[in-house]
């Protein structure tokens, strides 16, 4: 598990590609600090697990699932990249609970500029749009982000915006982005569990309890017998 505050900017070395997975080089001293063989460390956004090191870099091996939904199918030598070792017991919760587990790519739509603050659009994948909300969280390559706008449901292109402190801009790779770039995106775990739980109620048959009259229902909760009807609300 991650929190999603970056702690170092590293950059990939080398890339080995096969028939269906990739094995990528990362220079990053101070995530290979400590580690071990066997240990995750998030790759802008990405979580991977270490299966060879040096003193200022590790290898890890991508399947092709991860290449598939995050940016690292474009991954080449010399792309910077966010870092974050995985969290330890007792540490600060500084962003949110982030898994390193990517769900789509999004790609940077527009640019405000301010004084100090930058506004960033990222489109967003209809698959995942329900689960982005405004004032919840996000990761974006794996930076712990909270959204200050998003499209309206209706909406024929779904997208959602971020403000970035200058602190952000210059310790992630988000201070480099530019309009048509791509990003990685992970949402929130807990609205996640919400829809999957939505859709397995919506997608359930109500059963007749047992011993009840001919109109009595009850949803699938365990325990429940007799006249009592209980229907767990979201």
């Amino acid at each position: 598990m991650f929190t999603g505050i970056i702690e170092e900017l590293g950059e990939i070395t080398a890339v080995e590609r096969g028939a269906d997975a990739a094995r990528i080089t990362v220079h990053g001293p101070l995530a290979v600090q400590g580690a071990r063989h066997g240990d995750s460390i998030a790759v802008s956004g990405v979580c991977l697990t270490v299966v060879d090191q040096t003193e200022d870099s590790f290898t890890a091996d991508v399947m092709a699932e991860t290449l598939a939904v995050s940016t690292l199918d474009d991954a080449a030598a010399g792309t910077a990249v966010n870092l974050e070792r995985a969290a330890q017991v007792g540490d600060r919760l500084g962003g949110h609970i982030v898994q390193g587990h990517v769900d789509s790519i999004s790609t940077v739509l527009a640019i405000t500029p301010g004084e100090s603050w930058r506004v960033v659009c990222f489109s967003l994948s209809p698959e995942i749009a329900s689960l982005v909300t405004r004032k919840g969280s996000i990761a974006v390559d794996g930076v712990s982000l909270t959204v200050s706008a998003v499209s309206d449901a209706g909406a024929s292109q779904q997208w959602f915006e971020v403000s970035l402190i200058p602190e952000t801009l210059a310790a992630t790779t988000l201070g480099s982005r530019e309009v048509g770039d791509r990003v990685n995106v992970e949402t929130d775990i807990l609205a996640r569990h919400v829809e999957r739980m939505l859709a397995l109620e919506q997608a359930s048959p109500r059963h007749r309890v047992s011993g009840g009259g001919p109109d009595q229902e009850a949803s699938h909760v365990s325990g429940v017998s007799g006249d009592t009807a209980v229907r767990s609300e979201v």
